[in-house]
This record gives structure tokens, C-alpha cells and sequence, in this order.
């Protein structure tokens, strides 16, 4: 990405640095580890310093459920990568399917891990991405099912 930042300009100023973390990644630590223990603010500062302006991590990268589990809250992973002034792209929301059926049934749950306990129903996945969007504050979300971003992004006009 850097090379296109350098070589390409124009297209390395638009380019989408797409993060892989699985908070419940193994080798990557324990789990929930990247929400646990984000980059400090200066590792994100570093990497925007190179000129990346845009970073894609997953949502449960993004979000998490707040201490009481009541409600779905930016983690600290988004609250510095904002600090460090990078626009932010999230996905897969509805990759996993219905919430509560997968919970159940031990289905795919892995775009909602971070806050499987504050979510109740399918309307969470509204609740989802307006944390996302106005709390979180990205710039795009990636969905497998555009119809629910398309009624949500209606419901702001």
C-alpha cells in the first residue's frame, strides 16, 4: 500500500488498508486480544504517517458490548484509530446470518462476537451499524444483504 502511496498518488491517497484482526484469533493472542490491547495511539500515528488514510478492520474490531451489556459501544481499537485521523471502513454486516438463531444454535457468530451480549434480537443489527456510523463514525460498511444499510442509511435523510 505504501508503494501506491509513493509511485501512484492519486490512487494511494484512496487506497483501503484492509485490516484482518479476529479479536478471537488464537495465535493471535487470547481472546478479544486486538480489543483488549489495541496499537497504542503512536503505532496508529505511525502508520498514518506513511500516508495511509483509510483502514478496514472487521466490526468486532470496531465495537463492543458496554460494561453493564446493555448497549453497543466503539472500542478503544476505534477510538484511537480515529484519534490518529484515519476514515474507517467496516465489514461484513448479515455475513453471519440471524443473530439470536446463531447464538442458539452455536451458528457463525464471528461479526458479532464482541458483542454478542448486548445484542436481543435481529433489529440489533440497526443498532449495529448506528454505533458504527455515528459513534464510531466510518465512512462505509460492507453488508451481504445491501437492502438493511440502504434502510438505514434512508432513515438519516
Amino acid at each position: 500500500m505504501v508503494q501506491w502511496i509513493h509511485e501512484f498518488l492519486p490512487f494511494g491517497l484512496q487506497a483501503v488498508y484492509l485490516i484482518s484482526e479476529n479479536p478471537a484469533d488464537k495465535l493471535a493472542g487470547p481472546p478479544s486480544d486486538i480489543n483488549q490491547h489495541p496499537p497504542t495511539l503512536e503505532a496508529f500515528v505511525e502508520v498514518r504517517n506513511l500516508g495511509v488514510n483509510i483502514i478496514a478492520p472487521p466490526m468486532p474490531v470496531l465495537v463492543e458490548s458496554s460494561e453493564d451489556n446493555k448497549r453497543i459501544k466503539p472500542s478503544q481499537y476505534a477510538e484511537r484509530a480515529r484519534q490518529a485521523g484515519f476514515d474507517l471502513i467496516s465489514w461484513t454486516t448479515e455475513r453471519s446470518g440471524r443473530i439470536v438463531e446463531n447464538m442458539l444454535e452455536g451458528g457463525d457468530t464471528f461479526y458479532y462476537q464482541t458483542t454478542l451480549d448486548a445484542l436481543t434480537n435481529d433489529g440489533d443489527i440497526l443498532r449495529t451499524i448506528d454505533v458504527l456510523a455515528q459513534d464510531v463514525g466510518i465512512i462505509g460498511l460492507f453488508s451481504d444483504w445491501p437492502a438493511t444499510t440502504t434502510f438505514y442509511a434512508n432513515c438519516l435523510k
